[in-house]
């Protein structure tokens, strides 16, 4: 872990000094974050409805903490049930000059970012990347004909209304210190998980009204020629683990739960853009988020490790209830206002 992250989930006796030394910037921070919210609760910004249910998956605290995983299960999932979802990304990371922009299998990882380019590999449903979430919200609309718009992070982007909350927790980290940015890795209080719909817990041990989503991993798959695939179990040598991802002590220690020999962890920002001479030589295994960029430079020994969201039973039965209980509501008031 770094410096920063030791500080916010892990703090020791000295860490307190520099944390009390960001506090003013905290509460700079906290009145800011303020205004803006109550600007959009009282109206003064308006928040877009559009005519499709709107779920919004994110989180309270910077870093990956799941997110992207659970996007692809409830696209799948929902497209099981009859409905037609899309997907809406911010397409961090990429370049793109002009918005909307639809993400389809020759999309360069450099225009539209490294989750929209994995997300793409996995579901088969409209995707959008677009910095203005009501915009591209009513793209897959009116273009794609979506009646369910999965937001892809967003929690705090309050411009686009929302159905349906689901806020992803680190079931290990989950809020480190409690603190707000920057002294902490919160982006709103602790109080918001309060005003969520569902709040799913990356592993760990779940409480009451939480629900328990775990990552399965599948087979290796070589990055440069992805045809060919291997056994985690059939590694018979120590391989060294790359991981540019919001917290990659999660991908080590589920390598090493794998039983995987790890000769060396190595870690970059999230969204690192990797050169050639950030690969090592031997044996090397990465998160599939940080493969679709190093496609053009990986060796022939390098892998990924994909992995799927399984969640249980009960969140599945609920969120298809809350689904049909919104859209229910929407079509009553419609009927109400003579539409």
């Amino acid at each position: 872990m770094s410096w920063i992250d030791n500080m916010w989930y892990s703090p020791s006796w000295y860490h307190w000094p520099v944390i009390i030394v960001l506090l003013p910037l905290t509460a700079v921070f906290w009145i800011l974050s303020g205004i803006r919210r109550n600007l959009f609760r009282l109206q003064f910004k308006s928040s877009v409805a559009i005519p499709a249910l709107v779920i919004v998956v994110g989180n309270i605290s910077v870093g990956g903490n799941g997110k992207t995983p659970l996007v692809v299960y409830l696209a799948k999932r929902l497209k099981q049930e009859g409905y037609h979802p899309g997907v809406l990304s911010r397409g961090y990371g990429g370049k793109n000059a002009c918005y909307p922009l639809a993400v389809d299998a020759v999309s360069k990882v450099d225009l539209v970012g490294d989750e929209a380019i994995l997300m793409r590999q996995h579901i088969n449903c409209p995707l959008v990347v677009d910095p203005i979430r009501p915009r591209g919200a009513m793209e897959l609309v009116e273009k794609h004909e979506c009646d369910v718009i999965i937001c892809d992070d967003g929690l705090q982007h309050y411009a686009l209304n929302r159905d349906v909350e689901i806020v992803v927790m680190d079931g290990q980290r989950r809020c480190g210190n409690n603190l707000l940015l920057p002294a902490g890795p919160l982006r709103e209080g602790y109080w918001r998980l309060d005003t969520a719909d569902f709040l799913v817990l990356n592993g760990g041990l779940v409480k009451n009204n939480e629900y328990l989503m775990s990552l399965e991993a599948g087979e290796l798959i070589n990055v440069k020629y992805p045809s060919k695939s291997l056994s985690i179990n059939d590694l018979c040598t120590s391989v060294t683990a790359l991981a540019a991802i919001g917290n990659p002590q999660r991908f080590f220690t589920l390598l090493e739960n794998k039983q995987v020999k790890l000769k060396n962890q190595i870690s970059y920002v999230d969204h690192h853009v990797f050169i050639k001479q950030d690969i090592p030589s031997g044996t090397v295994i990465m998160t599939e988020k940080d493969a679709v960029k190093c496609t053009q430079i990986a060796h022939d020994d390098c892998w990924y490790l994909p992995v799927s969201a399984k969640l249980t039973n009960q969140f599945e039965s609920q969120l298809l209830q809350k689904l049909k209980q919104v859209a229910a509501d929407k079509n009553k008031l419609r009927e109400n206002n003579g539409l």
